[in-house]
């Protein structure tokens, strides 16, 4: 089990939060991205240089109070990390029991704390709840332009496993691939 790094406290969401998740700033710099091709035996991947480097803003989410918090969500998690008092990030998952599979379904960490295993100790405290709810696996989402989460979900052990080309399409972000990825739990 990874713990949080000095100074930082993981716990559960509570509905005050709220407004703190709703403001993290969830950009990225990065340069390089993936380029992601379907073929007739599966798909490529391939990690490429952009030059300027791209910046990717997110417009802002809404997060319903009413759910950060509450007992009666007994299949949703929303984990915070807090460096004193303040937000630094964030997990939301979700259980499905059909599959049992943990869906990660946001996590992000304020710029000025990445690279601290903030994410990984928020991943961490998720994989905990998706064993304790029966998950078989963790699984997520992730734009082929967000190189830098790639490579951070890949030292968290996840692998590749599915990709589409159409899930942005009619979005902001039309033109990017959606890659998934998920790593066991046992």
């Amino acid at each position: 089990m990874t713990t949080a790094p000095e100074g930082i406290t993981i716990r559960l969401a509570r509905p005050g939060d709220a407004p703190a998740i709703e403001a993290l700033d969830g950009s990225f710099t990065t340069p390089t991205v993936f380029e992601a091709a379907a073929t007739d035996a599966g798909f490529t991947l391939r990690e490429v240089p952009v030059d300027p480097p791209l910046r990717k803003s997110f417009p802002p989410e809404e997060h319903d109070e009413q759910e950060i918090g509450e007992d009666n969500e007994a299949d949703h998690r929303t984990f915070v990390a807090l460096d004193g008092e303040g937000l630094c990030g964030f997990a939301a998952v979700a259980y499905a029991p059909w599959n049992r599979r943990l869906t990660v379904e946001d996590i992000e960490v304020a710029p000025g704390h990445r690279g601290r295993g903030i994410g990984r100790a928020l991943m961490e405290r998720a994989a905990g709840f998706g064993r304790e709810r029966g998950a078989r696996h963790l699984w997520l989402e992730v734009s082929s332009v967000n190189a830098p989460a790639v490579h951070a979900y890949r030292r968290m052990g996840f692998a590749l496993c599915g990709l589409d080309t159409t899930l942005y399409d009619g979005t902001p972000a039309a033109g990017e691939q959606a890659l998934y990825m998920a790593r066991p739990l046992h």
